[in-house]
Parts: structure tokens; sequence; C-alpha cells
């Protein structure tokens, strides 16, 4: 529950209704400090105050509290196990937790910094994934090819895939079990 917007809330609701602070005290059965604190946002009142206030101000305690953030660990599975596409297209694997982090951003608990550093090592994997190429092509033109055979870089680009399927599944794992999201290495592209 977000203090901030409740007792912005309130306030509002009080001064339509033409409510000093005393009078929604004595409609409410709670204290004029108990208003006052809920007012400045330094107080976090139970459900029954919560009760009090709505029908002293003839709203439902709906009206009072925004619900906007909330817990859905299975959203969050979701949306990291959606980095899975990059097994399909590399950029999949940026795209689609994109555009799911951004349709649900700041609504539901720890989906920011999961998305964040999500995307963020997802961005980083695909650079790598492009990059790795191009060394070898530039290294086979300077003629270098002796040590670098055609499997080494079989090998190297595996070991890409291998580890972001193995983080992803991971990182799954810990937000079952409640725990932080460690995705490394990522450079912060979205801060």
């Amino acid at each position: 529950m977000d203090n901030n917007y409740l007792a912005l809330r309130v306030k509002e609701l009080r001064n339509q209704k033409g409510m000093s602070q005393e009078f929604l005290a004595e409609e409410s059965g709670l204290s004029l400090r108990t208003i006052q604190r809920i007012e400045k946002g330094e107080s976090n009142p139970t459900g029954e105050s919560l009760k009090r206030l709505a029908n002293a101000l003839n709203v439902s305690p709906d009206e009072l509290i925004d619900w906007s953030v909330k817990e859905d660990k299975k959203y969050l599975t979701y949306l990291n196990l959606s980095a899975l596409l990059f097994l399909v297209f590399p950029l999949l694997g940026v795209l689609i937790p994109f555009i799911l982090w951004t349709s649900k951003k700041g609504k539901i608990k720890n989906s920011n910094k999961l998305g964040k550093d999500l995307i963020n090592f997802e961005i980083t994997w695909t650079i790598l994934l492009f990059f790795i190429p191009l060394v070898f092509f530039i290294i086979s033109k300077i003629g270098l090819t002796d040590q670098i055979t055609l499997s080494t870089f079989f090998i190297v680009i595996g070991f890409l895939y291998v580890a972001n399927l193995i983080l992803i599944l991971i990182n799954t794992l810990r937000i079952n079990n409640e725990k932080e999201v460690i995705y490394r290495p990522r450079f912060k592209f979205l801060k």
C-alpha cells in the first residue's frame, strides 16, 4: 500500500466533502492525531482504520488505496522465461522480455529490477553473440587461422548459448524461491 497515495486521497476526499480533520476524526471514531498522521503519510493504518475512514468519507476502501503494485511470482517467472526465445532467434530474447516488462513496469513487485537486469543481460549476450564472428573474421584476415579453427568458433558460440540457458533457468528457480536474480555479466543499457 502506498502511504503517499493514501494520504493524498484521504485529504482530497475530506476537502471535497467539506470536512475538517476534527470532523473526520469524530465521524470515523479515530483520533485527530491518527487522521493527521495518515494525511501526512506517516502512518500505515490497519484494515479496521481504513474501513472507518472509508465509511466516514462515504466511499469504498478500494477508493482509498492504490492496489496497483502487486506481488505476482508467476508473472515474474513468465517474464524471466520469455528470454528463452533467444533459442529461436537471438533478438527475441531481448524484444519479448522488453515488451512484457514495459507492459507491467511498476505494477508488479520486483518486475522493474528483474526486467532491467534480464534485458541488460540479454542485450550484452546478443552483442557478444554478434561480436564473436566479427572477431573470428578479423583474426582469419590477419592470418592467425592456424591457431583458431572453425570448431573453436562453434565451441565459443555453443558456450554462450548454454551459459544463457543456464542463467535463465537458475534465475527462474531463484524467483520461485523468492531470492534476488543474478544476471552477470551485463552492461547497464537500462538504468
